[in-house]
């Protein structure tokens, strides 16, 4: 067979596998032989499918080919011989003994007679080669490590273990082209070609008037070089890179050309289905530069070839990107559960609500900005309004002449958008003049003017926060046609982004394969892609309508979207291909003529919704037709303003009359339910209900799905703080704002020390009522609240301190200054796990607490206990050991979910509604110590005292990696960073922070005396420090982007002279305070609790080392940093 036919097998094998052919697929690998698909094969080989094994090896070797294939078919059936004896199938063992094995007696006699005595055996185990043999799942994974040594060596499974490296539908994309090869070729082609079919040469029919197209307008021929235009980062084009790093998508690096006149380009390909790229010709092609459109006054100015005198525009040919299957009806009228549809709460803002954000980790908590510059803060699950601010300059002589002047000509005032930052401590404010605002918010009704900005001349149009160089910065754009980055700590103009022609309507800041860039949309329909440098637009595309149009990825960052309406009202929502850079698929079912601009946002990294025709219209992602629309039992405008909460059980929807409707989803339902239950039993005992704080950010997912411009910013939250934060912008416009905050002096000059803190005046440490029963603190955590604490004792007894509000503690959060309680209800009863027969000292204990804080599930050796944390009363009891539970987690999304480790080594995974174990997973082969999950990356990490640890899909929840830990140590915990991408594990030798898709270990430290163990440590809410402690009862505090330590309080500081002689007391476990990062507490082997905080003259612990003193690489460390710092003696 010739290379391109061979080829051609390639690219149908991948049509094939993209459009589900499962069998056909296979079938065609093993009849020509070119591509061996290992992960069939094992899939095979570990169902027992030994027919098929067979069939699928005899497309590329036969028993007597090789040595190696001798020795794979001899394996099989081995494996498939004594399968049947374990059965004690004689008949068929002899059945393959004679039919199978018999062939290989020639090659080895007496090996064959051995295995035809193994009939006579009563069990095969009994034969001593044979007598480690385990069970028919364990032989099969066995044998299968050395099947993959034997085909890898064999050569004849040479060049083909290895699928090529195509773009996503390949073929389809060479059919494109070969339709727009043909449609140019016609003697009158159309303008709107109907193609109906492949089987025979496209032609289009009578003549229409219509001329062939002009070379210098032909996407297929490629366009003429724009002088003075910026050299696209590689895309398609003739032109290479002007920087080395490629940006990934519509940014990656170009092929090499050799005829430019006819490079590449993207027409079209993976596009929308035909009648939707008919009604809505697309002009976007070459991604080298703009294509002029008909009427594009750049005609006249294009190089035309002899002999054409008119050019003419010619519409891009489309395959559909995907066939939808047999279920494409189906799907597409039916109406999913999990999307809110459900009216729940109704609100008034008082003025008509224009951008509207739901804070990252409190669900329930909604920011509004209304058309009259008001800006509104809402516990929805209340429907309590927390904070009401109308538009106020707080300081008019700092802003621009400009903008003075258009407030005393117009002093009406509109916010454009408001968003959250990923980790909710800020949120900012976009105004219709001018400037931009910044707020810090610290719970509940506690918000603080932080920045002013005066930003643009004209309007400020969109807004977003994004972490280059891992530091947190507010990207705007506005009238001005301009894009700016500012520094969020200080304020400072990090960057201007010149190059649009036209008012800038949005923002849309994203990153792939750690590259950092901004996509941006004008007035004029063009979309511009941006680094954070100062090298200009890289990208120059045409937005589908030209117009207002706002663009948004998935929650998952793997999908992009962009939505916008047309100044004629005909609105589009498109998917892109961003490896082409070209529409891949529009979505219908749009009001022919919109009476505003349309609104989008994505969910569940699954549904588009859209505000338009007065109700809210789904789709899902995979499917062009519209899914449901919901009209929210009327009142809605013709585009109502949308925005989902991360978890998309709610969506916010303006309505008529200045108001906001809240639909939500059956978890929505459940959420606001539980919410108003736990006001009404809040407010039964005591005068004043505390209102609604932000839940605990570690626990909660921050920084990756939090919503930006039209959707989600990107995906990670570099490790990057604000507090502590210097600029290393251009401080030379700082005249443009007006700070907030004071800036952290790090002057390098100065020597650096590590904050050493000795005695109880140089901090606030406060020791907690001791309960007399409880003599060791086992496990201790904060409540989500922020306003309690709660303790595990090794005698299985909970306790649980709580702050109550004062004149001295407003907020009611706890804090280190003034003493709590240590609450009990009315009852008296007190929450203690079931024990069984066993002595709770001597038992593992382990708990967690639920998202909204109304549950504990709880064990100490015996049962697990489900406590109603309002009224102790015990709720349920399960699991009778043994297997006795080792470690507990919570679901991040559903509270009836949770992850049990078990001292058998096995994870159980149970619904508590219907009490029934779901899934049991088996990896470790010793008891859990750790789980953690990630709700970005939809799986759980677990760790075991095997020094495994694993990684598990929380969708089908198989096991997607593991990996031993170097050093053979017990008691190993993890937890995952506010990123939701990178995970602490903490034993007793070393801290080290690990990514989780490779499991590599990008960051460790460990201390310099082996003698000097860890207890226990814990991420600080919002991941930028690390609290450590240590059985000699010291705690360290490090930088958690390069695990360098800043601080370290002495035992002398919290334990007493005759506490400290005691050589038996020592830290058992530490707890970072949900909502303040500079919080933690510390739980005592003598049953004491302290609470510390810095002196509020400091506000943090101590100060990182300056760069030159610490690596601030994100690499994975060469090996563990034994004295690499100074720390390191010191420790």
């Amino acid at each position: 067979m010739s290379s391109l036919s061979r080829e051609l097998v390639f690219l149908i094998l991948q049509f094939l596998d993209e459009e589900k052919f499962k069998e056909t697929v296979h079938k065609l690998e093993q009849e020509s032989g070119f591509f061996f698909n290992l992960k069939y094969f094992e899939d095979e080989v570990q169902n027992g499918n030994w027919d098929d094994v067979e069939k699928y090896l005899s497309g590329f070797t036969k028993v007597n080919k090789h040595c190696y294939s001798m020795k794979i078919f001899f394996e099989i059936r081995k494996q498939k011989y004594l399968e049947a004896l374990d059965k004690h199938d004689r008949s068929k063992a002899v059945e393959i003994l004679v039919k199978d094995l018999k062939v290989f007696a020639s090659f080895n006699e007496d090996l064959f007679k051995e295995i035809t005595q193994l009939l006579t055996l009563e069990n095969f185990r009994e034969n001593e080669q044979l007598s480690k043999y385990g069970d028919t799942k364990s032989a099969r994974a066995i044998m299968l490590v050395e099947l993959k040594k034997l085909i890898e060596a064999n050569p004849l499974f040479r060049d083909k273990l290895q699928f090529p490296n195509l773009k996503n539908s390949r073929l389809r994309t060479l059919i494109n082209q070969s339709l727009n090869w043909q449609h140019q070729l016609c003697k009158n082609p159309r303008p709107n070609p109907d193609i109906k079919t492949l089987f025979v040469d496209h032609s289009c029919g009578q003549p229409n008037g219509a001329r062939a197209p002009s070379p210098a307008n032909n996407p297929l021929l490629g366009p003429l070089p724009k002088a003075g235009g910026f050299p696209p980062l590689g895309a398609h084009g003739p032109f290479q890179p002007t920087v080395p790093t490629p940006l990934a998508g519509w940014m990656s690096n170009p092929p090499q050309v050799a005829h430019p006149s006819v490079s590449g380009s993207a027409i079209g390909l993976g596009g929308p289905s035909i009648p939707a790229a008919l009604k809505h010709p697309r002009t976007l092609t070459n991604p080298s530069l703009d294509f002029p459109t008909g009427d594009s006054d750049q005609m006249s100015k294009r190089t035309r070839p002899m002999g054409i005198t008119e050019e003419a525009n010619i519409p891009i040919i489309v395959l559909p990107a995907a066939f939808q299957g047999h279920n494409s009806h189906t799907q597409a009228f039916s109406a999913p559960d999990d999307l809110p549809k459900t009216v729940a709460r109704t609100l008034n803002q008082g003025s008509s609500p224009m951008s509207m954000d739901f804070h990252p980790i409190q669900q329930t908590l909604l920011l509004v900005g209304t058309n009259v510059g008001d800006i509104g803060l809402w516990e929805v699950g209340s429907r309590e309004i927390l904070v009401l601010r109308n538009f106020k300059v707080w300081d008019l002589s700092a802003c621009s002449m400009p903008m003075q002047a258009a407030l005393v000509k117009d002093p009406s005032v509109s916010v454009n958008r408001v968003i959250w930052s990923p980790d909710g401590q800020l949120f900012g404010v976009a105004y219709s003049r001018h400037i931009v605002q910044i707020y810090s918010y610290h719970g509940a009704d506690d918000v603080r003017q932080h920045l002013e900005i005066d930003a643009h001349v004209g309007g400020v149009n969109d807004l977003a926060f994004s972490h280059p160089n891992k530091q947190l910065c507010v990207i705007t754009c506005g009238d001005d046609k301009t894009i700016k980055v500012w520094d969020a700590a200080t304020g400072a103009r990090q960057y201007t982004f010149e190059g649009h022609d036209a008012p800038v309507y949005s923002v849309c800041p994203h990153y792939k394969e750690n590259i950092q860039f901004i996509f941006s949309t004008a007035l004029d329909g063009k979309i511009k892609a941006w680094l954070y440098d100062n090298m200009g637009s890289r990208v120059d595309y045409e937005a589908p309508g030209r117009w207002c149009t706002t663009m948004a990825y998935s929650a998952d960052g793997t999908r992009l979207f962009s939505c916008g309406t047309s100044k004629d009202g005909e609105s589009h929502i498109v998917e892109w291909n961003e490896s082409e850079g070209a529409v891949k698929r529009t979505y219908l079912g749009f009001r022919k003529r919109s009476l505003g601009v349309v609104q989008f946002d994505t969910t569940k990294n699954r549904f588009l919704a859209v505000g338009d025709d007065f109700a809210i219209k789904y789709w899902d992602m995979d499917n062009t037709q519209l899914l449901m629309s919901v009209d929210a039992d009327g009142g809605l405008p013709a585009n109502p303003r949308i925005r989902f909460n991360k978890d998309g059980a709610l969506l916010a929807v303006s309505s008529n009359e200045n108001g906001i409707k809240i639909l939500a989803n059956s978890d929505g339902l459940r959420l606001l339910r539980t919410f108003e239950n736990l006001s009404y039993d809040a407010a039964s005992r005591t005068p004043e209900a505390p209102k609604p704080a932000i839940n605990n950010a570690i626990s909660a997912a921050t920084a990756s799905a939090t919503p930006t411009s039209a959707g989600l910013t990107e995906r990670v939250a570099s490790v990057g703080s604000i507090s502590g934060m210097v600029s290393n912008g251009d401080t030379r416009n700082l005249t443009d704002v007006k700070p907030r905050i004071t800036e952290e002096s790090n002057d390098k000059s100065k020597i650096w020390k590590l904050t050493e803190i000795s005695e109880s005046s140089e901090c606030r440490s406060l020791k907690l009522p001791k309960n007399m029963r409880v003599t060791k603190i086992s496990r201790l955590i904060y409540t989500n609240s922020g306003n309690a604490i709660l303790a595990l004792a090794s005698n299985a007894i909970h306790l649980l301190w709580k702050w109550q509000r004062s004149e001295r503690n407003s907020s009611g959060k706890a804090t280190a200054s003034i003493s709590p309680q240590l609450w009990q209800p009315s009852s008296g009863i007190l929450m203690t796990n079931d024990v069984a027969d066993m002595n709770p000292e001597e038992s593992v204990s382990c708990f967690a607490l639920s998202k909204n804080d109304s549950y504990v599930m709880s064990a100490s050796g015996g049962k697990i206990s489900l406590f109603n944390m309002m009224t102790f009363k015990t709720m349920t009891t399960f699991m009778s050991p043994p297997p006795t539970a080792t470690f507990l987690a919570f679901h991040p999304q559903d509270n009836n979910i949770i992850a049990i480790g078990m001292d058998d080594s096995t994870i159980q995974i149970y619904n508590v509604r219907v009490d029934e174990v779901k899934s049991k997973l088996k990896g470790h082969s010793q008891r859990i110590t750790g789980l953690a999950f990630s709700n970005v990356l939809n799986v759980l990490v677990s760790s075991g005292a095997d020094q495994q640890i694993c990684v598990w899909s929380s969708d089908g929840w198989e096991k997607q990696k593991s990996k031993y830990l170097p050093q053979s140590l017990s008691d190993t915990r993890v937890q995952f960073h506010q990123d939701q991408i990178h995970f602490l594990v903490v034993h007793e030798a070393q801290l080290a922070i690990y990514e989780t898709s490779k499991l590599d270990c990008v960051k460790q430290w460990v201390p310099r005396e082996a003698s000097v163990k860890i207890s226990h440590a814990t991420f600080s809410c919002d991941s930028q420090l690390i609290y450590a402690c240590f059985m000699d009862a010291t705690v360290c505090v490090f930088t958690a982007s390069n695990l360098r330590l800043r601080c370290r309080i002495n035992p002398s500081v919290n334990l007493s002279p005759s506490v400290l002689s005691n050589l038996n007391v020592h830290p058992m476990v530490i707890a970072a305070h949900p909502q303040e990062p500079n919080q933690f507490a510390l739980g005592l082997s003598d049953g004491a609790v302290h609470v510390f905080e810095p002196l509020e003259s400091e506000g943090k612990w101590g100060v990182p080392p300056p760069a030159e003193n610490a690596s601030t690489s994100n690499v994975a460390a060469e090996s563990p940093a034994r004295g690499s710092g100074s720390e390191q003696g010191q420790r």
